[in-house]
């Protein structure tokens, strides 16, 4: 084939030469190039740069909203206030504003082409970046074997882009190589199936190359991060996975259960060459500490699948390069000198499983499972629960160490970071916001921390947590807080890699094979063979509870790392799919699943939902003590109403046996505190709640204005107006084969 000429879009090349042992270097920024030629990929060196180049635009980043360029991680961003996770109405779920295709208050996020003047920064500047460094080394005077190495981490990262192009749109364009701007020249859509073969085709490749450098246990540790061919197969399974999914699966097609099944079943004991497994498998520690120290360690991280790294430098250049991940700065309380901490809805502390495995008696989601003969106290809600929701939520009266001294007068924190224990509980200045909903932040005041917007819960997953990671991935200062993290951020990890597979096997109608993967899930944070598996007994053979199962089981696993969302959508539990787009055919309803997924699982639809926050307020007996007297304000004069009640011991996960302490935690609370809700999702102008609405078009994304305009050959999904034909109903279906 005659080599096209190339402009290359995002060619950032970085200094030519081989790494030295930190695996991280090949994240470090980049210097810019306008031009590659073919000589640079004559050498491993400088053919590496450009493999190096890649990774640095296609990993995720956990500092950025969800884009063209990074998924969701986590974070408290439009797709996850648009779960269960966070309250505030993310651009999915505002009743009020509808999301439109054409300029408005709402417009549809552009994950299509990125309507900015930086196209080479797009999802398909990298596909072309992808495509001019397959076709630079494999034309390159490299060995085989070097070839190999670099194609096979390439063809994973094409494949990665075009997977998070056709969960959003469906059938997007194929291209395989560096375009020329050339007059009439059309890619047009292809269907859904032929890019679902297509990304399953590069990803096979990937690991076909990478498989004689990885399948032996996985990179040198020099080279820890880079992709290998379990990393490949991780994702096919996960594609896979998807188009097995009712979104895309309408009637139930149990060929494509059966074909995501058999594929995983194949491929797992070469992901397991890799070296990946479940971390701390046959350790679980203590309160799940095994299972918490998962999301900060590097070293002998045999989860980590797919990972973005990061390190604790604050400043400097090559080869001193700062990379830093902000999850920890921002999930720390502000007294601990964090970011001010991210806030769980009450909805999703409600729901963790007590701690027999089964869910709480008051949760109203999955009804299908069984309820769980704990009873479930709302105004203590830390009593008797899953191992995990310690690790996932942190509460009043409850340690939380870190490395370092956050002691400051103006802050009245009297702890050193290794004995910082979290007493948010909160109080108001005004009598008329005790009770209120609405109540004013500006009027709250927090126990330990005097300051407004005090927290009741705060989000504590992967939390780089002194107790549990002595030697914590993050420079503590005074003046930055936690802002140096290097804790990795894990786009796939190994219990992921597991519920795939628990999830085909079930739509394949092997749900004992289902049963054994959630088994071993639960198994590592300490469940044991009395209450493992603990939500239904009839799950091997009832295949709908099954289902629900697996998506409760990976509400609660993945809680907090951007997942849930594309579960949501997935499974079309906003509504259940009982509509369709506007303009769609009758196959875009879910005829395969009783005509509603929602009603098939035994779930209750988030549409028509609110989610509020809950915070644990100072009884009104107590409360009243300094109503209305200047002990109320910030003046150096510690306002606490309880400031003369002795605390109990806060609730230390160290111990084996937390029995005790929780007891006396609970006594606490009931006799000073009283479980409040918070605003979380907003009211009208006249104190009227608004509840969530998607939209039966929001499960396809459309194209937004600017990529209508620069891609005026390309039709627009169904149900979203089409800009190049005068606003008229879009015709491209992504359910049509």
């Amino acid at each position: 084939m005659k080599r096209k000429n190339i402009i290359a879009f995002s060619v950032a090349l970085m200094a030519i030469g081989t790494f030295t042992s930190c695996s991280d270097e090949f994240l470090q920024d980049k210097k810019n190039y306008d031009y590659v030629d073919a000589s640079t990929y004559n050498t491993f060196s400088g053919a590496k740069a450009r493999v190096d180049d890649i990774y640095a635009w296609c990993l995720p980043n956990t500092s950025s909203e969800p884009s063209w360029k990074y998924n969701s991680t986590g974070a408290a961003d439009l797709q996850s206030k648009s779960t269960e996770e966070y309250s505030g109405f993310g651009s999915f779920v505002d009743p009020d504003a509808p999301m439109t295709s054409q300029s408005g208050n709402n417009t549809v996020p552009d994950y299509f082409h990125n309507s900015g003047n930086n196209i080479q920064a797009s999802v398909w500047g990298r596909i072309r970046n992808c495509n001019d460094v397959i076709y630079g080394i494999e034309n390159s005077t490299l060995s085989e074997e070097e070839k190999n190495e670099l194609l096979g981490q390439v063809y994973f990262f094409r494949a990665w882009c075009y997977y998070n192009l056709v969960k959003w749109y469906g059938g997007v364009p194929i291209i395989t190589e560096v375009q020329e701007p050339v007059a009439g020249a059309i890619v047009p859509r292809s269907t859904t199936k032929a890019c679902i073969d297509f990304i399953c085709g590069d990803l096979e490749r990937s690991a076909q190359l990478l498989a004689s450098f990885t399948e032996n246990g996985g990179w040198p540790s020099s080279d820890f991060g880079r992709v290998t061919s379990g990393t490949a197969l991780a994702l096919k399974g996960r594609a896979l996975l998807l188009y097995a999914s009712p979104l895309f699966n309408r009637k139930n097609d149990v060929e494509r259960w059966r074909k995501a099944y058999n594929e995983i079943t194949t491929d797992l004991p070469r992901i397991n060459a890799c070296g990946y497994g479940l971390v701390n498998e046959s350790n679980v520690g203590t309160n799940a500490s095994g299972w918490a120290n998962v999301f900060s360690m590097v070293d002998g991280n045999t989860e980590a699948v797919f990972v973005t790294l990061y390190n604790d430098i604050a400043t400097g250049g090559v080869p001193d390069f700062s990379k830093n991940n902000s999850w920890e700065h921002g999930i720390r309380p502000s007294n601990a000198m964090g970011g001010g901490g991210k806030t769980p809805s009450a909805m999703m502390v409600d729901m963790f499983p007590m701690a027999d495995g089964k869910r709480p008696s008051t949760c109203n989601t999955y009804t299908t499972l069984e309820q769980s003969s704990i009873v479930y106290d709302k105004n203590v809600p830390f009593a008797n629960r899953d191992p995990r929701f310690y690790r996932t939520f942190a509460f009043p009266g409850v340690r939380w160490a870190f490395s370092g001294d956050p002691k400051n007068s103006s802050n009245n924190n009297p702890y050193t970071g290794d004995k910082y224990n979290l007493w948010n509980y909160v109080w108001y200045a005004n009598e008329n916001d005790r009770d209120n909903e609405e109540a004013s932040s500006s009027n709250t005041y927090g126990a330990d921390n005097l300051l407004t917007n005090a927290k009741g819960f705060y989000i504590r997953k992967r939390s780089d947590d002194l107790d549990v990671n002595s030697n914590a991935r993050y420079k503590f200062s005074q003046a930055n807080g936690f802002k140096f993290s290097g804790s990795p951020y894990l786009e796939i990890r190994y219990a992921e890699v597991l519920l795939n597979y628990a999830e085909a096997a079930c739509g394949a109608g092997e749900m004992g094979v289902a049963v054994e993967q959630l088994k071993k899930i639960r198994a590592r944070v300490g469940y044991t063979s009395a209450n493992n598996f603990g939500l239904q007994t009839n799950l091997s053979s009832d295949q709908s509870a099954c289902f629900a199962a697996i998506l409760y089981e990976r509400q609660i696993e993945l809680a907090y790392e951007g997942k849930r969302f594309d579960d949501l959508r997935r499974w079309m539990l906003f509504d259940g799919g009982a509509e369709r787009a506007e303009g769609a055919p009758d196959t875009w309803l879910p005829s395969g699943w009783n005509g509603n997924t929602c009603t098939y699982l035994g779930f209750r639809q988030l549409n028509g939902q609110r989610r509020d926050n809950l915070e644990f307020r100072v009884s009104s007996a107590h409360e009243s003590k300094g109503l209305g007297g200047t002990s109320w304000e910030i003046n150096g004069v510690n306002p606490d109403p309880l400031k003369d009640v002795t605390r109990p011991d806060a609730l230390d996960l160290r111990q084996a046996d937390i029995s005790s302490q929780q007891n006396k935690l609970v006594e606490f609370y009931n006799t000073y505190l009283t479980r409040k809700m918070k605003k979380g999702d907003a009211y009208t102008t006249d104190h009227t709640p608004k509840y969530m609405n998607f939209l039966p078009r929001y499960y396809f994304l459309g194209f937004a204005e600017g990529a209508q305009k620069a891609n005026q050959t390309l039709p627009q999904t169904i149900g979203w107006a089409d800009y190049n034909n005068g606003g008229a109903n879009g015709t491209f279906d992504p359910l049509a084969e």
